[in-house]
């Protein structure tokens, strides 16, 4: 643990210790992707893109439509982020094999190629917390985190381990 983070309080289910998890849940989002943020600029990308080739790369040949429901934006939104990696060449897409109205989506090698290089951005700033913060501190914050997720859609969110 660092020197300046605290315990939490045996009265964590309090307002006050609540309130600090949501504000350091919140920072320490804000500055994780701040680590990405400068790659995207300089590609003219937002993280809209990133959360895309993110979860692509994290599951080749999803369909559009599972990632639509992952994001949980608008279908939109999502054809606007699509069509602009598709036209970077950064993302394909091809036809299922059982039904041919399926789109599957798939990193290109540039695609690949630039999303490692993101994720590398955020992995050593993860990599710093999980080593300062210990095993026993990630397996918690991670079951923390996956209680943020409604049951409903947890699947979706087991679904993604590699």
């Amino acid at each position: 643990m660092s020197a300046t983070a605290s315990s939490a309080s045996p009265l964590f289910l309090r307002e006050p210790e609540l309130r600090r998890g949501m504000e350091l849940l919140y920072f320490g989002y804000s500055h994780l992707t701040r680590s990405i943020d400068q790659g995207l600029a300089e590609e003219g990308l937002g993280r809209a893109h990133h959360r895309a080739l993110y979860f692509i790369a994290r599951k080749p040949d999803m369909t559009v439509s599972e990632l639509l429901s992952l994001l949980a934006i608008t279908k939109q939104s999502l054809g606007r982020v699509l069509n602009e990696l598709a036209e970077r060449k950064l993302v394909e897409t091809r036809p299922g094999e059982r039904d041919r109205r399926q789109r599957l989506l798939r990193l290109t090698a540039e695609g690949s190629k630039m999303e490692r290089e993101l994720f590398e951005a955020a992995r050593i700033r993860m990599a710093e917390a999980y080593a300062s913060a210990g095993q026993s501190a990630v397996s918690g914050f991670w079951a923390v985190l996956e209680g943020l997720v409604p049951e409903a859609d947890r699947s979706q969110v087991f679904g993604l381990r590699g």
